[in-house]
């Protein structure tokens, strides 16, 4: 009489690769983009009124509010500027020029935010979309209107700048702190734009959602492309692994890790 034998342990899950982390937002924020775009292009009627309507109400708000229309634009004039935005991320740049190893990493961050500038200004120009006009107007904005610079802007460097952060294994106190001013600048970028009466609603949405997919496909690509260090070998689906941080020669521009 045979023992009959137990059925074998299902195979464990190897472990998740950062490439398969990021597929599914990566999905979702393309996929969201893209239709919103379509909607958009078509002048999708229901999409059309609810921007109307918001902003009808969002311009009472901001004629009878006058200190707080004053505050809002000091804010997205000089504090969430595309331009200051563009300036922070120059002093990034140079921070990493000072760290030899670090030099593609600089030179990613500056061909991304280019990259998103232009994808911004060729999506203006092929939509032509008109910003609204109001008869008492709080503020002033030219060229087209979708996606708003503002946000699109605010959202590729500053979640570019945190990932970087994250990356380089700063402090908790750091992070959280890089993390709420960086979340209440992209929120309050979009926002002030609403409020001033100088973008739709669905203007800043698609900012948010373009820049947002900006930062997944970029953080995708510096992980994919970037040069292994002299000394570490490459992951080989065989098996192969690559020195342990502790023994790996500190030539990456990522910071030495200390040994546990």
């Amino acid at each position: 009489m045979r023992t009959p034998h137990a059925p074998a342990p299902p195979a464990p899950r190897g472990p998740r690769t950062p490439a398969r982390t990021a597929l599914a937002p990566a999905v979702l924020l393309g996929a969201a983009s893209a239709l919103l775009l379509a909607l958009v292009a078509v002048e999708w009627r229901p999409l059309l009124d609810l921007d109307a309507g918001i902003s009808r109400t969002t311009h009472r708000w901001a004629v009878a509010e006058d200190g707080l229309t004053q505050a809002a634009r000091v804010l997205t004039d000089w504090v969430w500027d595309p331009w200051t935005m563009r300036l922070l991320c120059a002093v990034a740049v140079i921070l990493l020029l000072r760290r030899p190893a670090a030099r593609w990493t600089a030179g990613w961050l500056v061909v991304v935010v280019a990259l998103a500038t232009a994808v911004q200004q060729g999506l203006k120009a092929a939509l032509g979309r008109e910003r609204p006009v109001w008869s008492d107007p709080v503020d002033t904005a030219h060229y087209a209107a979708f996606p708003s610079g503002h946000a699109m802007t605010a959202t590729v460097v500053l979640g570019l700048l945190l990932w970087l952060l994250r990356r380089h294994g700063v402090s908790t106190v750091v992070w959280r702190t890089a993390l709420t001013v960086a979340a209440v600048s992209v929120a309050g970028v979009g926002l002030t734009r609403i409020w001033l009466g100088v973008h739709w609603p669905t203007d800043v949405l698609g900012g948010w959602l373009f820049g947002a997919s900006t930062v997944v496909a970029a953080v995708a690509a510096h992980r994919r492309l970037r040069p292994t260090p002299r000394g570490t070998a490459p992951r080989r689906s065989g098996g192969m692994r690559s020195p342990s941080p502790e023994l790996a020669p500190s030539t990456s521009d990522d910071p030495p890790r200390r040994p546990r």
